[in-house]
């Protein structure tokens, strides 16, 4: 009996052992913890799926269509594209934007930047130059369209200044070459300050036993900051270029006000997203518009990665 009984404890033994064990279970207050997320989570979900993966979706939808608003939808499969493609004010208009960017993003990226540097310096009254270049930023920008526009007119205070100084002020916003580097001025002004900001705080969060162990070792300021300083800005000027590229590849407002939405003079100032609104809203043709908006999004998004490869490098050290 001894032995029957020992034979039988270590058989349960062995069973015991070889019985695989199971997970623990979610508790009541862990399941209410993660029914919880989801809850706050699911409005964040259901407001980028309706305004931003919809809407694309959406449109690469309507893009193979051919529809007026007023007419039945026809399917045209890649029609709206081919013949987009053929359209010369579309290559006007994706001259302009490239330009703008090109133009706009690495100077208003440097004035940023140079803004930041003096400001985080030990000056008098610098919390009042802060806010005084910061403030066109949230100005409203139809505002400040219309402000640029009365002091760019042929009589408004740019010419009257030259006037003055006995030069002859042009049409700013008549000529199909100054009007749109006027909206580039203007851009530029506005958006300085805000980029300033977050250059501030980029400059802030540099570890200041860096900077003095380059002064230590006899380092000028401006070694210190061309080897210290601009490479441990990296993040921060990604972040900057990449919002300027896509903001500027989208300005629609300023080109609409000054243009009352055509685009002139003689196309100067039609922008891609301009000429996505004149399809939809003035011409009726939506397929052209939704086509239009799938072929600048990959680019938008092929210039994003291009950033992405050229200055998304982790910091070192």
């Amino acid at each position: 009996m001894k032995i029957s009984t020992q034979t039988a404890s270590t058989g349960r033994g062995r069973e015991a052992i070889s019985r695989p064990r199971r997970g623990p279970s979610l508790s009541g207050r862990r399941r209410q913890d993660l029914i919880a997320g989801y809850a706050f989570t699911m409005p964040g979900v259901l407001i980028l799926f309706v305004f931003s993966l919809g809407p694309a979706l959406a449109a690469f939808y309507l893009s193979l269509f051919s529809w007026t608003l007023l007419n039945h939808m026809h399917y045209v499969g890649f029609a709206n594209f081919w013949g987009l493609l053929h359209y010369p004010v579309f290559w006007i208009a994706v001259r302009n934007s490239m330009g703008f960017a090109l133009v706009v993003v690495p100077i208003q990226t440097a004035v940023a930047l140079a803004l930041a540097v003096i400001l985080n310096q030990n000056l008098p009254a610098r919390g009042f130059f802060r806010l005084a270049f910061y403030f066109p930023s949230i100005s409203s920008s139809a505002v400040i369209t219309l402000i640029f526009m009365w002091m760019f007119n042929q009589l408004g205070l740019f010419n009257s200044f030259l006037n003055w100084l006995g030069l002859p002020g042009p049409d700013w916003l008549g000529s199909p070459h100054f009007a749109l580097p006027t909206i580039m001025i203007m851009n530029i002004w506005t958006t300085a300050g805000s980029l300033m900001i977050i250059f501030l705080a980029g400059l802030q969060g540099i570890p200041v036993n860096l900077l003095e162990a380059a002064a230590c070792d006899g380092a000028t300021p401006w070694k210190t900051f061309r080897h210290v300083t601009l490479p441990l800005l990296r993040t921060t000027t990604f972040f900057i270029v990449v919002m300027g590229i896509i903001g500027t590849l989208q300005m629609f407002d300023q080109s609409f006000i000054i243009s009352g939405g055509s685009g002139g003079p003689l196309h100067a100032t039609t922008t891609v997203v301009l000429l996505i609104y004149n399809f939809i809203f003035a011409y009726g043709n939506v397929g052209y518009g939704a086509a239009a908006t799938v072929l600048w999004f990959l680019f938008i998004l092929g210039a994003t990665l291009a950033t992405n490869k050229w200055l998304g490098k982790p910091i070192e050290y």
